[in-house]
């Protein structure tokens, strides 16, 4: 049973008179947060937040609640947890907390620079924060999701509580934190990287010397970017005097690389020689409906199964186009006979 002196009763009961003003707070704080860190681009592992329990708070009062002569004294009745995906978002955030936010900083610590060997569960930054001056105070925390998941593997095995470990346990945490502390880094580093990657790529596809830039997924989507089939789209789209929708056509992807493509140079090259004869093998589809509504994808896939029939594509060929797409269906076989024959009605070899 809790028990508590007079003093400690008294700020017990101005929490329990303050509670719904606290709920206030900790709504508002949320909201201005999660506002504020989606305007910025910045994605988040979670936002946690909440307001300390009465139980709580009686724990922490009886343990050390002279310390406090006031309510306001107690710096984490209302909390909130940042948890990102990378170290170096940790950063972007405490930016914009500071910003938004008066901040306490001879109540704050930047616990990433304490350094002891079995810290990284707890190297976050605590930020005790207000609205504003001489407004309730409130606790925010940013830490990375390998932090927070380190932290809670530790209070879940008890390691905070081993009041003597033996050594070489002590060296397991050590060296497991020190692994996760390194890919936490390396995840940063990794990202930075492909952003430079993606970067390069993007100069290299709008500059036009496709065939230095190998066929990924980040090149093609650069490429789409371009619109190289807008031409054939539009072209095959006036038979019928047709509407376009927009469609992806990254599901192109894997049947390109099936093509043995290796560069967007090739991509290219296919779309410059071969765009006639899809038009063509288009045309004939066309002609006899009256289709006046044709998805993005359709000169896409007519390039597709004229290079695949060009290069000596049998009906299998053909029906691996159509089962990339669409999912493997024995109806795509009847859809590769049929444009077989078109195909071959047209005069193409």
């Amino acid at each position: 049973m809790i028990r508590l002196s007079p003093h400690c009763e008294m700020l017990l009961q101005e929490f329990r008179d303050r509670r719904d003003e606290l709920l206030r707070l900790d709504s508002h704080v949320y909201e201005l947060l999660c506002q504020h860190l989606s305007q910025q681009g910045i994605e988040l592992n979670s936002i946690e937040h909440r307001v300390k329990t009465e139980k709580s708070l009686a724990g922490k009062l009886e343990l050390k609640g002279e310390k406090y002569r006031e309510l306001s004294d107690i710096t984490d009745l209302v909390g909130l947890r940042i948890v990102t995906f990378y170290t170096d978002d940790v950063d972007k955030v405490a930016a914009i907390v500071s910003r938004l936010f008066d901040i306490d900083w001879s109540n704050s610590v930047d616990k990433r620079k304490l350094h002891d060997f079995n810290s990284f569960g707890y190297n976050s930054l605590h930020y005790i924060c207000s609205l504003h001056e001489g407004s309730i105070r409130f606790e925010i925390q940013i830490r990375t999701a390998l932090q927070h998941t380190w932290s809670a593997i530790e209070h879940d095995i008890g390691y905070k509580g081993v009041v003597k470990l033996p050594p070489e346990y002590k060296r397991q945490f050590s060296r497991l934190a020190g692994m996760l502390e390194l890919a936490d880094d390396e995840f940063s580093r990794l990202r930075t990287t492909m952003t430079e990657y993606r970067r390069q790529i993007q100069a290299l596809v709008k500059s036009g010397n496709l065939d230095d830039v190998t066929l990924s997924t980040d090149s093609f989507r650069s490429y789409l970017e371009l619109h190289p089939l807008d031409r054939l789209n539009q072209r095959i789209a006036a038979v019928n005097q047709a509407e376009l929708f927009p469609a992806s056509l990254m599901p192109f992807l894997p049947v390109l690389e099936s093509f043995g493509m290796e560069s967007l140079g090739q991509v290219q090259a296919m779309v410059d020689e071969l765009s006639d004869a899809a038009y063509q093998l288009a045309l004939s589809q066309l002609a006899i409906t009256d289709l006046d509504i044709l998805s993005e994808t359709v000169g896409m896939q007519n390039l597709c199964v004229v290079y695949a029939l060009k290069h000596g594509g049998t009906r299998d060929d053909v029906k691996f186009i159509y089962d990339k797409l669409y999912g493997k269906n024995d109806a795509n076989a009847l859809l590769a006979d049929g444009i077989i024959r078109q195909y071959e009605a047209i005069g193409q070899k």
